[in-house]
């Protein structure tokens, strides 16, 4: 039998042209992040049950939603992939997934390195490998993994706009925001429909304090990000974070009630931005009303065990925010059992997401003084549990509304006043110099 290839040249063993296609389709939708990649792959293994790239492919995809249910699923995947003859290319692929599966982050990460050296226009290996970096908080990789394989790329080969999109983002998160911005638009330019891309312009406008230019950037354009998107939920939430820099709270609200909190559904990815806009806005002392109560119920069935500790302190503002006493205590408890299972979530836990988690929990108590000396530890090493400096800003923002509850004004004024050095055009940065500065005292 004639072995096929994919767009980018790789043999794929055990694949019909019926897979094939449908392999082909569920890569591009993954790229994009739209459309239904799960579907598209289950159509590649029925028509190839013995296509060991598919089983990888699948287990990839479940991996990286980081969702409690996932797990099992791709574990299955790899499995069946593992069981099957393979080329290499395809067994590093499920031997990098397999041990993901196992909790082993940074050593799936090196895998994954491996093998975009080996294979650098494999795009999902570039795509596995910078999603891993993103969750464990490797910004230099985020950008230097895609910035190996650039020079094997070009605007011919499908899926080009993806990697000068990840470049983007891993840009933006090392402080390039000159270079990350004209590798997104670029991006975009050649698809439209490409959500990270999109995304990772949307955070480098953030980091430059540039609100209205994000919404220029964003709103105009939903047609494009926003249908069939799955990170769609995550582009509404930036455009919300800039109509709250804005002072556009009548505008968040409804951003939050149609776009971010609308589907209902408990997709983890989703209810980590439901959370983090609501604790903002709570912590400008805004009143949100009912909308805590929906939103922990939708994480309490997520969080009997701590897999990933940044989801754990999204989890904790949801039930911090309703009063949910209950569920702050056992989700304490689930990462108490993670620490004893030692997997990498544990030194997550250990590092930064224990003391973030209980910080916040803290907050929610009045207990003020806490919650600053469980977060000024952890704020200079917090990217170690994942995120990105936007999504992280929550911590800085709870550290100084926590440091001006506790009365600590010189703590909460070094604060402010290096928030204001970055951002001198936010009008919340100067309201938080202006709480912290005592009465007839100079200010910044």
């Amino acid at each position: 039998m004639t072995t096929l290839h994919d767009a980018a040249g790789h043999a794929l063993t055990g694949a019909t042209p019926a897979a094939l296609d449908a392999f082909e389709q569920a890569a591009h939708e993954l790229r994009c992040l739209a459309g239904d990649p799960a579907a598209s792959i289950d159509r590649a293994l029925e028509a190839a049950p013995d296509m060991p790239m598919a089983h990888a492919f699948k287990a990839w995809l479940f991996l990286l939603g980081t969702e409690p249910e996932g797990l099992p699923v791709a574990r299955a995947a790899v499995a069946a992939g593992t069981a099957l003859p393979a080329n290499d290319r395809e067994r590093a692929h499920l031997h990098a997934a397999g041990l993901l599966a196992q909790g082993r982050w940074f050593e799936a990460a090196r895998a994954l390195e491996d093998l975009s050296l080996q294979y650098p226009r494999d795009a999902l290996a570039l795509q596995a490998g910078h999603q891993v970096d993103f969750f464990t908080g490797d910004s230099r990789m985020l950008r230097d993994r895609i910035a190996r394989a650039l020079p094997a790329w070009d605007a011919a080969t499908p899926g080009f706009h993806a990697v000068l999109g990840m470049h983007a983002f891993g840009l933006e998160e090392t402080g390039d925001y000159t270079q990350a911005e004209a590798q997104g638009r670029r991006a975009v330019a050649l698809e439209p429909r490409d959500s990270w891309a999109w995304h990772a312009v949307a955070h480098t406008l953030e980091m430059r304090n540039q609100p209205a230019d994000g919404i220029a950037w964003l709103e105009p354009n939903a047609a494009s990000w926003a249908p069939g998107s799955f990170l769609g939920v995550h582009n509404w939430w930036h455009l919300a974070l800039f109509h709250l820099e804005l002072d556009h709270h009548d505008e968040v609200l409804r951003l939050y009630d149609e776009a971010i909190a609308g589907s209902g559904l408990p997709q983890l990815l989703d209810l980590i931005d439901a959370s983090a806009m609501l604790w903002r806005l709570q912590l400008r002392g805004l009143d949100v009303g009912a909308r805590w109560q929906p939103l922990a119920e939708r994480w309490a069935p997520l969080v009997r065990e701590s897999r990933y500790a940044f989801n754990d302190l999204h989890a904790m503002l949801a039930f911090t925010g309703a009063g949910r006493v209950d569920e702050q205590q056992r989700l304490l408890q689930a990462q108490a059992a993670a620490l004893e299972a030692g997997d990498d979530n544990a030194g997550f836990i250990r590092e930064v997401g224990g003391a973030a988690t209980r910080a916040v929990m803290a907050f929610g108590d009045g207990d003020h003084a806490r919650c600053v000396a469980l977060l000024r530890p952890i704020r200079h090493r917090a990217h170690r549990f994942g995120g990105s400096h936007a999504q992280r800003d929550l911590l800085d923002l709870t550290l100084i509304e926590a440091a001006l509850r506790a009365g600590d004004r010189a703590l909460a004024r070094g604060l402010a006043v290096e928030r204001a050095a970055l951002r001198p055009r936010s009008l919340l940065a100067q309201r938080l110099v202006a709480r912290s500065t005592p009465t007839g005292a100079v200010r910044a």
